[in-house]
C-alpha cells in the first residue's frame, strides 16, 4: 500500500470518527437515542484505531487481522446508523453522508485484505 493511500486513510478514518462523534453529541438525550448513539460512536471511533494499529502490523497475518477488525466496526457502525434512521431518531438526510463514507471504507478495505491475501504480501 502507497504512502499516500496510507496517509489518506489515516486521515479518513479520523475524519470518520469525528463525524461519529458530532452525531453523537447531536442525538437527542432520550434513553433509545443514546443506547443506539453510544452503540455507534464505540464503533465508529474504533475503526480508525484498528487502522492506526494495522499500519503498524508485524506481519501480513497481523496486518489482515486488523483490518478485518476495522471491517467489524465498520459494519457495526452501518448496523447502528441503520437503526438510528429506521427509528426515526435521525432523519435519513442528515445520515447520508455519514452512511456514503461507511460503505466507501468498507469497500475500500475489503479490497485492500483481498489484495494482501491474494498476493501475500503487503506493499509498504
Amino acid at each position: 500500500m502507497s504512502e499516500r493511500i496510507r496517509t489518506d486513510l489515516k486521515i479518513r478514518t479520523k475524519d470518520f470518527a469525528l463525524c461519529v462523534v458530532r452525531l453523537y453529541s447531536a442525538l437527542p438525550k432520550s434513553v433509545e437515542a443514546q443506547v443506539l448513539g453510544k452503540q455507534c460512536l464505540r464503533s465508529g471511533t474504533s475503526v480508525g484505531a484498528h487502522y492506526h494499529e494495522a499500519r503498524r502490523a508485524k506481519s501480513d497475518a497481523d496486518f489482515i487481522n486488523k483490518m478485518e477488525g476495522a471491517l467489524q466496526e465498520l459494519d457495526e457502525t452501518a448496523y447502528w446508523l441503520e437503526l438510528l434512521e429506521d427509528s426515526k431518531i435521525v432523519s435519513a438526510p442528515l445520515l447520508q453522508t455519514l452512511k456514503k463514507e461507511t460503505d466507501e471504507l468498507i469497500s475500500i478495505f475489503v479490497t485492500i485484505v483481498r489484495k494482501v491475501k491474494s498476493n501475500g504480501t503487503r506493499k509498504e
